[in-house]
């Protein structure tokens, strides 16, 4: 038999969360959003309270919870503000989950453990300026020298660019070979040739840091190649299998941002003599949000599922990520009409809420990407082989020490 409900410990890791947001985020994110200010000391609160590494094994200085327990965070982060979602989206979800499923002990020793703990910041360098959903175009090259591959390229709309430490990047060592010529390397900030700068000026997501990476001559020893040389496709696509996970986990937490900030509107304005959620086209948006909301929840714990069983989840994760994202928008976009012209102001959130909403629509993976993804699976056109790396099954398995 399903169980819908949650357990004990995920209920509480849903209170704590949520009370963290009404207060650490909430009362400061219009002027944070105002200012395109990114709040980092928001990544060390996460840490205290072990949101960091929520579903890392505690061997590996995690919180050793479900990968559904990082959905309920990434939905009660993004209820606040995309901002803080994404930065959990791109440390845990595309980074710190990549490190686990694919690297080696050592590099998990170095760089995982401090991640999980909070005590350094992951990022994820994938996408380029000619090289979106089209990876094989990326330009970004690493060359074998000695004992270092020399890295030399850029890469764009990398979520905290300013704050990690550690990055994943992506690029070919055999061009010839196209997908199989992609390897994936630990980039750290302090490496000499690598930089970073922010893009200004965006439509949402304000109080988030987003930039540019560039990297010029990066001597990265070659211990840092993670899997082997050609295996960087395969990881970035397994990498993108979390990510998505948690960006539609953090849809639904937009929408019942818009669904809470609507409700309470429909009870304080009035029209014609009677509150607006009196009105039945006003209730028709009202219930296409908890219709959103409802099956998008059910899609990402589905895959949540899948994940804790150890099973590859491609297809149910990009069917999450898919239908959740385009119902916030539309979700966010019924939210702005309910309000009104007051909806055009930021004196209410929900202009925030439509800004922040589009994104997701476009990144990892645009709707239309997972669109042609769902039909060639049912054409029969696609089909998921399995991963020599699984990402392990919950709950974790410890270790057993070896006595001399």
């Amino acid at each position: 038999m399903l169980d819908f409900n949650l357990s004990d410990e995920q209920l509480a890791v849903q209170k704590m969360v949520k009370e963290f947001v009404d207060k650490e985020i909430n009362p400061y994110i219009r002027e944070w959003d105002e200012k395109g200010h990114f709040e980092s000391s928001i990544l060390g609160r996460l840490a205290e309270l072990g949101l960091m590494g929520v579903c890392i094994p505690e061997e590996y200085g995690g919180s050793g919870m479900d990968y559904n327990t990082l959905a309920i965070v990434c939905e009660e982060l993004e209820r606040g503000d995309t901002a803080f979602r994404t930065a959990v989206s791109v440390h845990t979800g595309l980074n710190s989950m990549t490190l686990l499923q694919w690297g080696s002990e050592v590099q998990k020793q170095k760089y995982l453990v401090p991640q999980a703990k909070g005590l350094k910041v992951g990022a994820f360098g994938l996408t380029e300026p000619n090289a979106g959903s089209d990876v094989a175009a990326m330009q970004t090259s690493a060359v074998l020298d000695g004992d270092h591959y020399i890295l030399n390229g850029q890469k764009t709309w990398i979520s905290l660019c300013d704050y990690a430490d550690h990055f994943l990047v992506f690029a070919y060592t055999d061009k010839s070979k196209k997908h199989n010529g992609i390897s994936a390397f630990i980039v750290e900030r302090t490496m000499p040739g690598f930089s970073s700068k922010a893009i200004k000026g965006k439509l949402g997501i304000r109080a988030g840091n987003t930039g540019e990476l560039f990297f010029d001559n990066v001597r990265v020893p070659k211990e840092n190649l993670l899997g082997q040389e050609g295996e960087g496709f395969k990881i970035a696509m397994s990498a993108l299998d979390n990510g998505r996970f948690t960006v539609a986990a953090g849809a639904v937490g937009q929408i019942r941002a818009a669904i809470e900030e609507s409700v309470k509107y429909c009870h304080e304005r009035k029209t014609f003599g009677k509150e607006i959620g009196k009105h039945q086209l006003v209730q028709q948006m009202i219930a296409k949000m908890e219709a959103g909301y409802q099956m998008s929840r059910l899609l990402v714990f589905r895959a949540g599922c899948l994940k804790n069983e150890g099973k590859r989840n491609t297809r149910e994760t990009s069917l999450a990520k898919w239908q959740a994202c385009d119902f916030a928008n539309e979700a966010a976009n019924d939210a702005v009409q309910i309000h009104g012209a007051y909806g055009f102001s930021n004196e209410y959130p929900v202009e925030r809420f439509l800004r922040n909403s589009k994104a997701p629509v476009i990144y990892e993976g645009t709707r239309e990407i997972h669109t042609v993804m769902q039909a060639e699976y049912l054409l029969g056109y696609r089909e998921d082989k399995p991963l020599s790396n699984p990402l392990p099954a919950w709950p974790y398995e410890k270790k057993e020490t070896v006595k001399s």
